[in-house]
């Protein structure tokens, strides 16, 4: 069962106990894993549901419904700032193995990229990609890029921090309060926040934290922020 490839579907693909495949899938299943009529897949509609299936001409045929335990115990926002270049399409790729709830492309002070809808898009597609590659039963939220200083007006989580490199701060590991609820996780651009943004962020009830002793590139950051807090909550 668990080497059967998955797919993600939208919601209104499953009609009853067919799921209406798109011309892609089709391809996907059809030309690039070769399945033919009665091969077994699972469907998977990014909300926590999850199916097995089998091929029937151009339709998936659902044959029972599964529970999928993949999913970490904690909900995570990811709030990164932009990195230069294509890195955030790494930082959406391995953040979605890891199991990030939601990543939210903030525009900082000394952010470089400007990203079009077609970004978005693709970057949409990364993480469906993703989390079918990781077995996952939810594909994470890619909100719409927004500035730093309004994206830290909202939620009112009570676990929110914000990385910084320079500075005595404690290291998350030792911050984070419990293994359950909501938990919102900002990291910085090159060359880090600017102090301003720092203390906005504690204003609005960030704080500060370490990710240990060395430098670590904008798009490793977002990683190894993810990797500690999923090794906390999977005891």
């Amino acid at each position: 069962m668990s080497q059967l490839q998955r797919i993600a579907i939208a919601p209104n693909q499953l009609q009853e106990d067919q799921i209406l495949l798109t011309p892609q899938q089709l391809h996907y299943l059809g030309r690039v894993l070769r399945l033919r009529d009665g091969d077994r897949f699972m469907a998977m509609d990014g909300v926590g549901k999850c199916w097995l299936a089998q091929l029937a001409g151009e339709q998936g045929q659902v044959l029972e419904s599964l529970s999928v335990k993949t999913e970490l115990p904690v909900t995570i926002t990811l709030m990164v700032a932009l990195p230069k270049g294509n890195g955030f399409d790494e930082v959406v790729r391995s953040c979605t193995e890891l199991g990030v709830t939601c990543i939210a492309p903030v525009l900082s002070d000394r952010t470089l990229l400007n990203p079009s809808p077609q970004k978005l898009e693709r970057w949409r597609r990364i993480a469906a990609e993703a989390a079918e590659q990781s077995e996952r039963s939810f594909v994470p939220t890619i909100l719409e890029p927004e500035a730093f200083s309004t994206a830290i007006k909202a939620g009112v989580e009570n676990q929110r921090y914000i990385c910084e490199a320079r500075g005595e701060y404690p290291h998350l590991r030792n911050s984070i309060n419990s293994v359950s609820g909501e938990i919102v996780i900002a990291i910085g651009p090159e060359g880090g926040w600017t102090e301003t943004e720092i203390e906005n962020a504690i204003a609005s009830g960030f704080q500060p934290v370490s990710l240990g002793r060395r430098i670590l590139r904008a798009v490793t950051a977002p990683i190894v922020a993810i990797s500690l807090i999923a090794a906390a909550c999977e005891v």
